[in-house]
């Protein structure tokens, strides 16, 4: 399984979170930087089992908003598509 974890402490804004998270998968120059792209990506492009650890995620809750809730709604989208699919856990993630 690979795992990703994001550190809070350095997401402030939204760009923060795409470029971090791009630069941790690798999805390259192409990738849109929005809420839009990350759900593609993370949809169908990221090679599973994948399992994202968010620490000092109330950090970034405090700093993103609403936005922070748009992405932990793609996130858990993302990971019930795949278990109604019965693909198991190949997406998780975890707030911390």
């Amino acid at each position: 399984m690979c795992t990703i974890i994001l550190d809070g402490t350095k997401i402030q804004t939204e760009q923060d979170f795409h470029k971090l998270l791009s630069g941790l998968l690798n999805f390259g120059s192409y990738y849109g930087n929005n809420l839009d792209a990350l759900w593609d990506r993370l949809s169908t492009d990221v090679e599973r089992p994948i399992q994202i650890i968010w620490l000092n995620s109330v950090l970034s809750r405090k700093s993103l908003g609403e936005v922070f809730d748009k992405i932990i709604n793609i996130f858990e989208k993302i990971k019930q598509h795949n278990l109604r699919f019965n693909w198991g856990e190949s997406f998780d993630y975890v707030l911390k």
